[in-house]
Protein backbone atom coordinates (compact mmCIF):
# COMPACT_ATOMS: atom_id res chain seq x y z
CA UNK A 1 0.00 0.00 0.00
CA UNK A 2 1.29 3.43 -0.95
CA UNK A 3 1.74 5.67 2.09
CA UNK A 4 1.10 9.39 1.67
CA UNK A 5 4.08 11.64 2.11
CA UNK A 6 7.09 12.97 0.32
CA UNK A 7 10.82 12.56 -0.14
CA UNK A 8 13.29 15.36 -0.87
CA UNK A 9 15.57 14.46 -3.80
CA UNK A 10 19.03 15.96 -4.18
CA UNK A 11 20.36 16.91 -7.60
CA UNK A 12 23.66 18.72 -8.41
CA UNK A 13 22.12 22.18 -8.91
CA UNK A 14 18.49 21.58 -7.98
CA UNK A 15 16.36 20.02 -5.30
CA UNK A 16 13.52 17.66 -6.07
CA UNK A 17 10.33 16.42 -4.50
CA UNK A 18 8.82 12.99 -4.88
CA UNK A 19 5.28 13.16 -3.49
CA UNK A 20 2.92 10.26 -2.86
CA UNK A 21 -0.80 10.04 -2.23
CA UNK A 22 -3.57 7.47 -2.28
CA UNK A 23 -5.66 9.98 -4.24
CA UNK A 24 -4.79 12.81 -6.61
CA UNK A 25 -5.85 15.52 -4.10
CA UNK A 26 -3.68 13.89 -1.43
CA UNK A 27 -0.75 13.88 -3.87
CA UNK A 28 -1.15 17.62 -4.55
CA UNK A 29 -1.41 18.32 -0.80
CA UNK A 30 1.74 16.33 0.01
CA UNK A 31 3.72 18.07 -2.74
CA UNK A 32 2.70 21.50 -1.41
CA UNK A 33 3.66 20.52 2.16
CA UNK A 34 7.04 19.33 0.84
CA UNK A 35 7.63 22.62 -0.99
CA UNK A 36 6.87 24.74 2.07
CA UNK A 37 9.05 22.51 4.29
CA UNK A 38 11.98 23.23 1.97
CA UNK A 39 11.44 26.99 2.30
CA UNK A 40 10.66 27.39 6.03
CA UNK A 41 10.38 25.32 9.20
CA UNK A 42 6.78 24.18 8.85
CA UNK A 43 6.36 23.77 12.62
CA UNK A 44 6.68 27.56 13.08
CA UNK A 45 3.71 28.35 10.81
CA UNK A 46 0.21 28.76 12.26
CA UNK A 47 -3.16 28.37 10.53
CA UNK A 48 -4.37 31.93 11.16
CA UNK A 49 -5.76 32.88 7.73
CA UNK A 50 -6.99 31.18 4.61
CA UNK A 51 -6.71 31.94 0.92
CA UNK A 52 -8.65 30.48 -1.97
CA UNK A 53 -6.68 29.19 -4.94
CA UNK A 54 -8.22 28.39 -8.33
CA UNK A 55 -5.99 27.12 -11.13
CA UNK A 56 -6.62 25.86 -14.66
CA UNK A 57 -4.10 24.22 -16.96
CA UNK A 58 -3.90 22.24 -20.18
CA UNK A 59 -3.02 18.91 -18.52
CA UNK A 60 -2.33 17.28 -15.15
CA UNK A 61 1.45 17.87 -15.22
CA UNK A 62 1.04 21.55 -16.03
CA UNK A 63 -1.60 21.83 -13.29
CA UNK A 64 0.83 20.27 -10.79
CA UNK A 65 3.57 22.79 -11.66
CA UNK A 66 1.12 25.72 -11.61
CA UNK A 67 -0.15 24.60 -8.17
CA UNK A 68 3.34 24.55 -6.67
CA UNK A 69 4.22 27.81 -8.43
CA UNK A 70 1.16 29.43 -6.82
CA UNK A 71 2.28 28.24 -3.36
CA UNK A 72 5.72 29.70 -4.05
CA UNK A 73 4.13 32.97 -5.25
CA UNK A 74 2.02 33.24 -2.08
CA UNK A 75 5.26 33.13 -0.09
CA UNK A 76 7.52 35.28 -2.29
CA UNK A 77 4.96 37.59 -3.86
CA UNK A 78 2.46 38.21 -1.07
CA UNK A 79 4.30 37.27 2.12
CA UNK A 80 1.85 34.50 3.00
CA UNK A 81 3.35 31.35 4.51
CA UNK A 82 1.29 28.22 3.94
CA UNK A 83 0.82 25.53 6.57
CA UNK A 84 -1.84 23.20 5.19
CA UNK A 85 -3.90 22.67 2.07
CA UNK A 86 -7.50 21.58 1.59
CA UNK A 87 -8.13 20.48 -1.95
CA UNK A 88 -11.80 21.16 -2.68
CA UNK A 89 -11.99 19.92 -6.26
CA UNK A 90 -9.40 18.55 -8.62
CA UNK A 91 -9.67 17.23 -12.15
CA UNK A 92 -6.96 16.69 -14.72
CA UNK A 93 -6.98 20.37 -15.67
CA UNK A 94 -8.62 22.32 -12.81
CA UNK A 95 -7.94 22.76 -9.12
CA UNK A 96 -9.76 24.62 -6.37
CA UNK A 97 -8.22 24.67 -2.90
CA UNK A 98 -8.18 26.49 0.41
CA UNK A 99 -4.70 27.30 1.68
CA UNK A 100 -4.20 27.81 5.42
CA UNK A 101 -1.32 29.79 6.91
CA UNK A 102 -0.31 33.23 8.09
CA UNK A 103 1.51 36.40 7.15
CA UNK A 104 5.27 36.01 6.96
CA UNK A 105 7.01 36.89 10.22
CA UNK A 106 10.77 36.91 9.43
CA UNK A 107 11.71 36.69 13.11
CA UNK A 108 9.71 33.44 13.39
CA UNK A 109 9.71 31.97 9.88
CA UNK A 110 13.39 31.53 9.20
CA UNK A 111 14.02 30.91 5.50
CA UNK A 112 15.77 27.59 4.98
CA UNK A 113 16.30 27.68 1.21
CA UNK A 114 15.56 30.17 -1.53
CA UNK A 115 13.45 28.37 -4.14
CA UNK A 116 13.57 30.36 -7.38
CA UNK A 117 11.16 28.31 -9.47
CA UNK A 118 9.31 25.05 -9.98
CA UNK A 119 10.69 23.41 -13.14
CA UNK A 120 9.52 20.92 -15.73
CA UNK A 121 12.83 19.01 -15.52
CA UNK A 122 12.04 15.28 -15.07
CA UNK A 123 8.43 16.19 -14.24
CA UNK A 124 6.14 13.21 -13.80
CA UNK A 125 2.66 12.74 -12.34
CA UNK A 126 1.70 9.06 -12.51
CA UNK A 127 -1.09 6.84 -11.30
CA UNK A 128 0.13 3.54 -9.91
CA UNK A 129 -1.85 0.55 -8.69
CA UNK A 130 -1.74 1.78 -5.08
CA UNK A 131 -2.15 5.51 -5.69
CA UNK A 132 -0.36 8.51 -7.20
CA UNK A 133 3.32 9.50 -7.40
CA UNK A 134 4.79 12.75 -8.69
CA UNK A 135 8.32 13.99 -9.17
CA UNK A 136 9.31 17.61 -9.71
CA UNK A 137 12.55 19.57 -9.42
CA UNK A 138 13.00 23.06 -8.01
CA UNK A 139 15.50 25.69 -9.11
CA UNK A 140 17.36 26.85 -5.99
Amino acid sequence: MLLPGYTILEHPSDLGIEARGRTLPELFRQAAIALVSIIVELETVREMEQREVVIAATDREHLFVRWLTEILYLYDGTGFVCKDFRIGSLSGTNLKATVLGEALRPSVHRRLLDVKAVTYHQLAVRRQSEGWVARVFLDI
